[in-house]
């Protein structure tokens, strides 16, 4: 492990003298892609010099205490056991940093909910978990742009897609995909009987074109027009848009923009971002089984997380974790959850699953 953190050490410090180079800073590209290894590799090097400065005292410490009395030799030995407790933190902390990294770590995210089981009240429900991924992205000073939305009939959304852009989006919302399961009292329930609804989430990671190529002849677009609330162009004239990706059946449609050309825009990226998911599980060899650990079938029994009103309780299943602040966390107050599922998912990783 030392040499390999030597190793990372001199990169560090390679990437530092490159990116004094004015050749490099006026390279954007370049030198936003060195500006992002810098940022990885530091937490690795601090932690790595430390290790090895506290190394160096103890040694010093162990070396003098032979020859020592008294309160010197008390002195010391409190330094040596305090240097040990410091490289056994360092090296925990080591063992987490040099974790293999997430390929997706840098790219934004691609959010779709859509209602599943309960009918209008699933509906409902994917516009209260729309809003709670707002609110929370505002907490995290994420940027949220809404790529299309179709809504249902009282208010909430049949499907919603947006765009999250920021710090650490992947990072803090991969774990988010999947059945999401509600127990509440719905509007439209006029006994007070509580009923169980389900919304999906679908999280991906945001594709560049140079990501995935897509051949224009593997495209079928089809243009129509929009329907529901709008302006006068935006129901009058075709532009919404339909793809359909040929060689795998994906469909995207977007019709939120008055431009035919902004639709279109809009529904590739989309479509980018699924096929860039489609053949990161393939190449893991796990599509069918990673599709439906997010997807599932939207039914009731399947789910990731429970909100239940009534009690006021929120349970991620996938580690058992259960709150009593369903207010809290439907104000975008995420952090317990997803740091939970992050420190489960590390914990899986060093123990080598």
């Amino acid at each position: 492990m030392f040499e390999r953190l030597a190793g990372l050490e001199t990169e560090y410090e390679d990437v530092l003298v490159r990116l004094q180079d004015p050749n490099v800073f006026a390279d954007q590209r370049a030198y936003v892609k060195l500006s992002k290894r810098l940022k990885e590799l530091e937490p690795i090097v601090l932690a790595f010099r430390e290790h090895r400065a506290t190394s160096e005292d103890l040694g010093a410490a162990k070396g003098m205490l032979a020859g020592s009395a008294g309160d010197d030799r008390e002195f010391l030995q409190a330094s040596i056991d305090e240097a040990e407790a410091t490289l056994a933190r360092i090296d925990e902390e080591l063992k987490v940093l040099l974790l293999p990294r997430d390929p997706n770590d840098d790219r934004n995210v691609i959010v779709e909910i859509r209602g599943a089981e309960g009918g209008e009240e699933a509906n409902l429900f994917a516009k209260d978990l729309h809003e709670m991924y707002s609110r929370y992205a505002d907490r995290r000073s994420w940027k949220l742009e809404v790529l299309g939305a179709d809504p249902s009939d009282m208010g909430g959304f049949n499907e919603i897609t947006f765009l999250l852009k920021g710090d650490d989006v992947w990072n803090r919302m991969k774990h988010e995909g999947g059945p999401h399961r509600v127990q509440r009292v719905p509007v439209t329930e006029s006994q007070g009987r509580i009923h169980t609804s389900s919304a999906t989430v679908t999280v991906l990671p945001e594709a560049e074109e140079v990501d995935v190529q897509i051949d224009p002849n593997d495209l079928k677009i089809d243009v129509y027009r929009s329907t529901g609330p709008g302006g006068q162009s935006v129901n009058t004239t075709d532009s919404a848009v339909r793809i359909t990706h040929l060689p795998t059946g994906l469909v995207v449609a977007m019709q939120d923009e008055k431009s035919q050309i902004q639709n279109r825009a809009r529904a590739m990226v989309v479509l980018r971002s699924r096929l860039l998911k489609a053949e990161q599980d393939r190449q893991a060899a796990e599509m069918s089984v990673a599709r439906r650990s997010q997807i599932g079938g939207g039914g009731r029994s399947e789910k990731i997380r429970t909100y239940n009103y009534k009690e006021n309780r929120v349970t991620d299943h996938r580690i058992g974790l259960t709150l009593y602040h369903l207010d809290r966390v439907l104000q975008g107050d995420l952090d317990e959850l997803v740091d939970a599922m992050l420190a489960d998912e590390r914990t899986r990783q060093l123990q080598g699953e």
